[in-house]
Formats: structure tokens, C-alpha cells, sequence
């Protein structure tokens, strides 16, 4: 049962030392209670207070880790309903769905394709979490040859899909070693699988058509000694299941629910056309699938899906940086121009692909604004003349250029009377507002 705040205060040292971070022990107790820090967070608190303190530090949601041959994949450890609350911490997982009716050089050809693919966003390598394979009938040997073709094809996380315990016992055989998800522990075989889950380290999946048999489920389960649970609230629809997962969410962080606290499975490959699939899946990406099991792989859509799940799951605090700094673009020389931006990650990658992409040479120096936006960096004071000379002195961009010109972007026009005075020496011109504009302007006017 979880504790108050003034329950946990009294198991605290009480001596308001602030080593936590907070002014008083009593503070941070009811901040412990609300699920917002980590008992972690207090050096002092007694080995006896820490066992009896474990249940009320625990996240609401409990984490689960995939791994397999270096890969990992976890869900869970969620505090908030809402990003901007604090903010998100474990990315939904995207797995890619193959069924063991489906030919053995088919599967490893699709999930040869799916594993090999990688897209660089804003600095960041973006790529499928794992495969998934679904027995369609109860054959031990077709099911084991599925998941070898996978296994033959990409190491990532796997997901093992089967109301048969003996088919996921066959499949777990393959898998020694690794900590895989089986799917699925309903009325008719928990007990089964959930013996097979604690043998083999595997995360389990409970699947119920109610909350309240999900609830009925998980807490035997863990009665049984099983820890790891993923919830399957077996909705395959858009309202359904945005429904059930808000609900299982809220529960979990608004009443300390402990039977539906753990990460929700998603399964948008059920609907009956691709489209509908990804609408699916990125709704589940947003309300609040730990994973996501498609049944379709297009280029086309794992982008636009993995772009909306890395720009959800960034902490709201702490924007995407790139290192301030200079950088070369086109192999420029001392005549190139020298372009002025934030470190703002997509500000950044704006910039410089736009410019790459047109061939022209030139000097990109980043400077350190906070990763802030060009707009929001200069209205919070984090970019102005006086910042963007410090750069321009401290990188010695000086040295590399014959010709001094700076390019301020057009949205800091009313820098550009500052900045000669912060560089007289230095040529000011004042760019286009939008990145997508720098080739025309640097063609026809530098």
C-alpha cells in the first residue's frame, strides 16, 4: 500500500540537510509520495527506512528491459500523464511483426530489410527496436524456424507470440541467454506461462478484454513471483484503445494502482489496411504504448513514426544540442562566408543542410544559446551580439577567412547595428528568415 508523505517523512533522518535538493526532509517525503523523485535522491536514509521505503519510491510504472546480443529496449519508469508535466523517459519500442506461416527466406528477407534500415534525425540514429513472431498454428517446429530466420537476419529484441505454452517453451529454448517478451498470459494458461516467463527471464504479457481482468491477472501473477508484466487491454481500436490506455495510465499515476502499473503492448499491424496502421501506431506512440508491434515495413511511414516518437519522448527541459562550434560546409576557404546560427539541433541541421545540399562552401559557427531556437534564444537574451562576437573571437574563425563576412539570420536583423560594433572589423550582412532561402541569397548577393 502506497504511504503518505507524512508517512514516509517520519522514516527519513529528518535533519533538513538539503542534500536532496529540497529545503526540508518534509518536502522531499511529499515529493516521494507523489512519485516526482527517487528515494535515491536522499544519501542518508537507513538501510531499515529503505526497505520499508521501497514500495512508495517505486516508478508507477514498472520498468521492463528487452535485451539481446548488445540490444536493448525498455518501457516503463513514466511519472506523468503529460510531457510538459516533467517529462517522458522511455520511448515506445517499434517492432516489426513476421507469423510462421509466412516462408522461412521470406521472413528473413523482410526482417533483413527492416533491420538494416537507418535514418539520421537532428543527430540521432533512428532505427527499428525488434522483431516480433507470431505462431499461427501449433507446430513447435514451424515456430522454431521462424524465429531462426529472424535470428539469422538481426540480433534486436524479440517478442514471442503465442497462446500455446509449449510453442513459446520451444521458442525460449532458441533464445538462451536473452530476455525476450512472450505474448501472451490470459485466463486459460497464466499459470503455464507465467512458470515459463520466471524460468527463462522473459517479460510476460498479460492479455484481457477489461481492466478488470487485467488487474485480476497481473496481481496473480506477481502473487506467483513474477515481476515483469506488460499489459494487452486486446482494444485494436482507434477510440478503444486510446481509451483503455489512458485509463490504464491514470490509474497507474493518479490512484497507485500497483495491478496495472506496467507498460502497455500496442498492436496497430491488427488493422485492416496499412493507413489505418499507422494512425494507430501513432496514437499508441502518444497515449501510451511501452510497445508497438507493426505489421507493415515502408520506409515512408517508420520515418514520420519514429520522427514523432523521438520529438514526444525529448525532455521538454533539455532540448536536442548539437556542440557549439565551427563547421565546415562544402569544404569552404578563406573567401567562403561565414553563417551564423543556435545550437539548436533542427536549427542547426536546417542550416547546414540546406547549404550542403546546394554545394556552396561556406563557415557555419554554432553558438551556444542554450539550445534555444533562433527566436527564443534572443528573446530569452541567450543570443545576442555580444554571444555571437564572443564565438566569433573564441573559435578563431578569424584565421581561416581572407574576407570577413558574417551572415546573421533574418530573424535577428535588429542585431546587426551590435554586432559591427561588437566586430568592426568584420562585414555584417543580415540573411534570409528560413533556412530553406540560404542558396538564394548566398548565390545572388555574397
Amino acid at each position: 500500500m502506497a504511504l503518505s508523505g507524512i508517512q514516509i517523512y517520519k522514516l527519513l533522518p529528518q535533519t533538513n540537510c538539503k542534500d536532496c535538493g529540497f529545503p526540508t526532509c518534509l518536502a522531499f517525503a511529499m515529493k516521494l509520495a507523489a512519485k516526482q523523485v527517487e528515494l535515491a535522491a536522499c544519501p542518508h536514509v537507513s538501510a531499515e527506512a529503505q526497505a520499508q521505503l521501497a514500495e512508495a519510491s517505486e516508478p508507477p510504472v514498472r520498468l521492463i528491459s528487452l535485451r539481446s546480443n548488445g540490444f536493448e529496449v525498455k518501457a516503463g519508469n513514466e511519472v506523468v500523464l503529460f510531457r510538459h508535466e516533467k517529462t517522458f523517459y522511455n520511448k515506445p519500442g517499434l517492432f516489426l511483426r513476421v507469423r510462421d506461416s509466412e516462408p522461412v527466406e521470406a521472413i528473413r528477407a523482410r526482417v533483413a530489410a527492416a533491420d538494416g534500415y537507418h535514418v539520421n534525425y537532428v543527430g540521432r540514429d533512428l532505427s527499428l527496436d525488434g522483431f516480433a513472431v507470431e505462431a499461427t498454428g501449433d507446430n513447435p517446429a514451424v515456430f522454431t524456424a521462424a524465429i531462426g530466420a529472424v535470428r539469422q537476419a538481426s540480433h534486436r529484441p524479440l517478442i514471442l507470440i503465442s497462446h500455446n505454452p509449449d510453442l513459446i517453451a520451444a521458442g525460449l529454448r532458441l533464445l538462451d541467454g536473452e530476455h525476450p517478451l512472450i505474448c501472451g498470459a490470459d485466463a486459460s494458461n497464466w499459470e503455464k506461462m507465467g512458470d515459463l516467463a520466471k524460468q527463462h527471464g522473459a517479460a510476460l504479457v498479460v492479455c484481457a478484454d477489461s481492466l478488470d481482468g487485467l488487474a485480476d491477472l497481473a496481481t496473480k501473477l506477481k502473487d506467483r513471483g513474477v515481476a515483469d508484466l506488460v499489459l494487452d487491454p486486446a482494444a485494436r481500436q482507434l477510440g478503444a484503445s486510446l481509451l483503455l490506455g489512458t485509463q490504464i495510465r491514470r490509474l497507474a499515476l493518479r490512484q497507485n494502482f500497483r495491478p496495472l502499473g506496467y507498460p502497455v503492448i500496442a498492436f496497430p499491424g491488427d488493422a485492416p489496411d496499412p493507413a489505418q496502421e499507422a494512425t494507430l501506431a501513432a496514437q499508441a506512440i502518444a497515449k501510451y504504448a511501452g510497445f508497438i508491434v507493426l505489421d507493415h515495413f515502408a520506409a515512408e511511414v517508420m520515418y514520420p513514426l519514429m520522427v514523432l516518437r523521438e520529438n514526444i519522448y525529448t525532455d521538454p527541459q533539455k532540448p536536442i544540442q548539437v556542440q557549439p562550434g565551427i563547421y565546415e560546409i562544402n569544404n569552404p576557404g578563406p573567401e567562403s562566408p561565414v553563417l551564423v546560427t543556435t545550437n539548436f539541433s533542427i536549427t542547426y541541421f536546417s542550416v547546414a543542410n540546406e547549404v550542403e545540399s546546394s554545394g556552396l562552401p561556406a563557415w557555419l559557427i554554432v553558438a551556444d544559446a542554450e539550445g534555444m531556437s533562433v527566436l527564443t534564444a534572443w528573446a530569452a537574451g541567450k543570443f545576442d551580439a555580444e554571444r555571437i562576437a564572443k564565438s566569433v573571437k573564441g573559435f578563431g574563425i578569424a584565421d581561416k577567412v581572407s574576407r570577413k563576412r558574417i551572415v546573421l539570420p533574418g530573424h535577428v536583423a535588429v542585431l546587426s547595428g551590435e554586432l559591427e560594433e561588437e566586430l568592426p572589423d568584420w562585414e555584417i550582412r543580415v540573411g534570409p528568415r528560413e533556412a530553406v532561402d540560404l542558396p538564394a541569397f548566398m548565390k545572388q548577393t555574397l
